[in-house]
């Protein structure tokens, strides 16, 4: 479930991958679809990032192809 926040907006739901917070997406698609919006909002070659599913949970994270996880 996704949460607004008065002050700051959308917040969207995340979990701890090792050291960093990541966003986290239903679904396979829903992260699909994330990776080429976020990739064409910052310029980024098509299939620059890559969707995985979360170890620690039932959701799927967004990840640059050339940095491990």
């Amino acid at each position: 479930m996704h949460k607004i926040h008065p002050a700051r907006g959308y917040e969207p739901k995340r979990c701890w991958v090792n050291e960093r917070q990541k966003i986290c997406y239903a679904d396979r698609d829903e992260a699909e679809r994330s990776a080429r919006l976020v990739e064409f909002e910052h310029g980024l070659a098509p299939g620059a990032l890559d969707v995985y599913k979360c170890e620690y949970g039932e959701h799927w994270h967004l990840a640059n192809k050339k940095s491990p996880r």
